[in-house]
Formats: C-alpha cells, structure tokens, sequence
C-alpha cells in the first residue's frame, strides 16, 4: 500500500473495534482541549505546549495494536500516545500543570513525560530525540526473548533528522522489533511539507533501508488500526516496519501560535480531516451506536477531563529540596544547593 488511503465499511460486521477506538479518540481530543484551557488560564508549566489536535487516529489506531510489555517514546506532541497506552489523565495533567502529582513530579512538563511502568521510554523535545531509544529497546526484547516491540512516534519534521536514518538501518540490519510510526500532520512548525521535501512520500524512504513501510489515511482510524495491527504482527516476528499516518494538524505548532503561515481556506479544508467526526458519523451510519449515546459518551468523557483540571490546581508543586531527586542514582549523594552552601559558610564567617 504505496498510497494514503481510507477504508470506508458500510458493510462491516458488528464486532468492529470503532466503538473502543472512538472512545480513545473521543478521550484524547478533549484532554487535548482541558490541556489549552490550562495553558489559557496561565496554570501551566513552561511557556510551550504542543496539542495533537487532529492527529488522535494515529495514538488510538497504532497503540491498539501493542500489548502489555511494548515500550515507545514519543515527541512533544505526544500526549495523546500516552494516554492510548493506558496512562492516568489525572498524573498527565498535573505533570503539565508542574506538579509533584505528575508522572515526573513535575519535573518533566508537557513534553517529558515518561514512566517505565507504562512503557513509556520518554518524551522529547528535541525533533527525533526519541527514535534511537526504541533501537535499544528493540535489540534488549530480542536478547530477552521477551516477543515485546518497540515504536517511535514522531512527526515528519523528524524525517530531516540524520538519527531517523541511522536508527532504521540498524533496525533493518539486526531485524530488530521496532516500529517508526511518522505522524505527518502536514507541518514542520511553520513549514509545509511539500516546501521541505522533494518527495513527500515518505515511506518510500524506509523502503529504501528494507523496512516494509506504508502510508495510510488518519481520516480513518479504523485503516490506521488495521495497518498497525498487520505491521505489528511483523514486527514481532523480527521484520521492523515505518507506517506514515497522515493527517492534519488543526492548531498552531504550539497552542500560542495562531498560524499566520497558513491560509485560513487551506485550515478550513484540513479541519474538515476530522477522525473524530469521521468515525463519529461512521458510527451512526452503520448503526453501531445510536447518537443519543454517542452524546452521553461524549458527555461522560468531559466529566472525566474537567476532572484532570480541577485535580492538578488542588496539587503542590514539588519543593524545591527534590531539585536532584531522579537526576543522579539512589546511592550517590544529592549535590548541596547553592543557597544552602552559602547559607553554611555565611553562618560559620
């Protein structure tokens, strides 16, 4: 499959997966939304936040595909991946709210979450810092034996990155289970992709490395869960693989970036790309889900969301003695603060 395409099932059978993959996407696109409405109310941590509004059939597709023991890494767009993996909204939230409740106590921010009980080898913020890690992680399930995989999850601005390349060699050269999955939302911060690349098929590259790789339509999320399911049966058979998910991003590089690099018909047009609508009407029109429980589900979903809100204000941020907690090992003794070293030579003068 060389080319982006949607399959449409008006004939489907009824054990379909959409209603749970629904759900996910439903979940994401409104934490999405509770984490903007924080950053509004000036409740965040740092200065940057990057939704993936837009981009959910990617996180619930793909990630329905791995199992308990998989490990990935994300990019700074990767709050929705985590949560597809099983994370608690509640500790997501206030991680990016800066608190110690957080996954990372608060440490990490919106774009370095991790937690290796999940799987989650870590966020980054640097463009393709993630990729190499889930090549460790690949070579380390195949000594185990363990029969887990490893995915990256980055975005096509990544593909300009030199660490892409060497990481699906080696992959391709040891036959690692790694899967690369590029989310292309269209944009490298302010550059389409179409004025980046000469040739924006860019699956075609990991072809070159003898991945198997494909392209399909994040429009639909079920033929995102089927290309991730057939790849990562492969990959767990020692065949690593590159799945592009295309799909628009609906919003700004960060949430305080209003765009103005884009034409406003161009993200009308793109905005139209909506895998929760789609899947949403999909729904209905298969006469899966009756709409009045769609709405009740939508509903149930928020409540949960608002939640995440009002449970990181109610937190502490962390004190500032845990500054090196995390950062060195167990058994090395924590560096001495600064503050704390002048106050001890100043009460000896």
């Amino acid at each position: 499959m060389n080319q982006p395409q949607a399959v449409h099932r008006a004939d489907a059978a009824s054990n379909t997966d959409l209603p749970q993959l629904y759900r996910m996407m439903r979940r994401i696109r409104t934490f999405e939304e509770r984490v903007g409405e924080l950053f509004v109310r000036g409740q965040s941590a740092g200065s940057m936040l990057h939704l993936s509004i837009g981009e959910e059939s990617a996180a619930a597709g793909v990630c329905a595909a791995m199992r308990e023991g998989d490990t990935f890494t994300t990019h700074h767009r990767g709050h929705g991946i985590f949560l597809a993996r099983g994370a608690d909204p509640n500790r997501m939230m206030a991680e990016i709210g800066g608190k110690e409740a957080g996954y990372c106590h608060g440490k990490g921010g919106s774009m370095h979450i991790a937690d290796m009980g999940l799987g989650h080898l870590g966020a980054n913020a640097i463009v393709g810092g993630g990729i190499p890690a889930v090549v460790g992680a690949g070579l380390a399930a195949r000594h185990k034996k363990s029969g887990a995989i490893s995915a990256a999850f980055f975005g096509d601005g990544a593909t300009g990155q030199g660490i892409l390349y060497e990481s699906m060699n080696m992959a391709a050269l040891w036959q690692l289970p790694c899967l690369f999955v590029c989310i292309n939302n269209q944009y490298g911060m302010g550059t389409r992709i179409d004025q980046a690349t000469a040739n924006p098929r860019l699956h075609e590259r990991a072809q070159a490395f003898g991945l198997a790789a494909e392209t399909v339509d994040g429009l639909d999320v079920e033929a995102v869960a089927e290309a991730g399911r057939r790849l990562v049966d492969g990959v767990r058979a020692g065949k690593p693989a590159f799945l592009v998910v295309d799909c628009y991003r609906f919003y700004g590089h960060a949430r305080k970036d209003k765009s103005p690099y884009r034409d406003p018909v161009e993200e009308e047009q793109g905005r139209n790309k909506d895998p929760v609508a789609f899947a949403r009407n999909a729904l209905i029109s298969r006469k899966l889900a009756e709409e009045s429980a769609l709405d009740a589900l939508d509903a149930e979903v928020a409540a949960e969301m608002d939640a995440t809100i009002d449970f990181t204000v109610a937190q502490h941020e962390p004190p500032l003695s845990s500054m090196f907690r995390d950062v060195y090992a167990p058994t090395e003794p924590e560096p001495e603060p600064v503050r704390s070293r002048i106050d001890r030579i100043l009460a000896r003068a």
